[in-house]
């Protein structure tokens, strides 16, 4: 049922409608489901034909890896092979939570999965209504972020139904995503452990778990370019996250000027900004989202989204700090300011 009460794709998550979803992925359809990063488009991950529904809702390449949504970490086994001791110690510590492994995958995980590589991406997700779905699907559930690939991710139930529509058969309702940006990616597949996504869980973060800090993808230590080797995960195009309007990433002290000039010259503008003050220029939309970092990462994707509305010409975001704390939201925002300003057709 949905929220007023009538059938529909947003659905209160009660015990029927999550038994409902269950039988939904059973049949090899999309439920779309809250965790506590973003929503994600869940299919069953042993179903090759679920799974590619998923890339054509999405309209995602069909080779890239998909991450699998586990029950608990008792199900790992089911699912990887060789896994090595700094994965459990990792599990036992950050599961449920946003921390993605890269581990070699057991044979039976379909390539449809893996984009055809010997990894696979696995983790619990720290969200009561997802959890409660795994646990009646009683298995893995394929499931990237549920909107249109390379644009914003959904952090409600009424972004993935306005990104999707019909596309999803389901979309469980637990509210707006605690976290807000994607996982952290760890790949733990080779000899060094390796970040390949930054996300809410540091490098530090990890180091505390396993006694060695990670290689960090885009770190002066760690080459931005992958290798043969390194396998290929979700988020890691250099256009991603985006909105259609154009967006540019301005230091604080170009912030208001750049506003002003572009203002002055008949354009529309709309601001987000962390640490600058509002000018209170009527000329121009402005978003303070404040100094905290967890604060600014949980409503990021919804403060995008607004201002991708607003049909304005251009998007100026002030630059984040360069600090721990501000990795995932700077990757994020790189990525959306490459990614941005392709417009829907008409």
């Amino acid at each position: 049922m949905s929220m007023t009460g009538q059938p529909g794709r947003i659905a209160v998550p009660t015990a029927e409608n999550i038994a409902r979803a269950a039988t939904l992925l059973r049949a090899g359809k999309l439920v779309a489901l809250p965790t506590e990063t973003v929503y994600g488009l869940g299919a069953d991950a042993l179903d090759p034909q679920a799974t590619a529904a998923i890339f054509a809702a999405k309209g995602r390449p069909a080779d890239h890896p998909l991450i699998v949504h586990l029950p608990s970490a008792e199900h790992l086994p089911r699912w990887a092979r060789r896994i090595p001791k700094e994965a459990i110690a990792l599990a036992r510590a950050f599961w449920p939570g946003p921390l993605t492994l890269i581990l070699p995958r057991d044979a039976d995980v379909p390539d449809a999965v893996t984009g055809g590589q010997d990894t696979v991406g696995l983790r619990v997700p720290n969200h009561p209504v997802a959890l409660a779905l795994l646990t009646a699907f009683d298995s893995g559930i394929a499931a990237p972020s549920a909107n249109r690939f390379g644009r914003i991710s959904p952090t409600t139930a009424a972004h993935v139904e306005h990104e999707l529509g019909e596309r999803v058969d389901l979309i469980l309702d637990g509210g707006p995503c605690q976290v807000g940006i994607e996982s952290t990616i760890l790949d733990l597949s080779r000899d060094a452990p390796e970040i390949l996504r930054p996300g809410a869980i540091t490098a530090e973060d990890i180091a505390r778990v396993i006694g060695r800090r990670p290689k960090v993808r885009g770190e002066a230590a760690a080459p931005v370019e992958e290798t043969v080797d390194t396998p290929r995960v979700s988020g890691s195009l250099a256009a991603h996250y985006a909105p259609s309007t154009p967006l540019r990433l301005l230091p604080a002290e170009m912030l208001v000027e750049e506003a002003a000039e572009l203002a002055g010259e008949g354009s529309r503008v709309a601001v987000l900004a962390h640490g600058c003050a509002d000018p209170g220029d009527s000329r121009f939309t402005w978003i303070a989202a404040g100094a905290d970092a967890a604060v600014y990462a949980h409503d990021l994707y919804a403060h995008l989204r607004a201002l991708d509305a607003l049909g304005a010409d251009f998007i100026l975001v002030e630059t984040p700090p360069v600090h721990p704390a501000w990795s995932a939201i700077a990757d994020r925002l790189g990525r959306a300011a490459v990614g941005s300003g392709a417009r829907e057709a008409p």
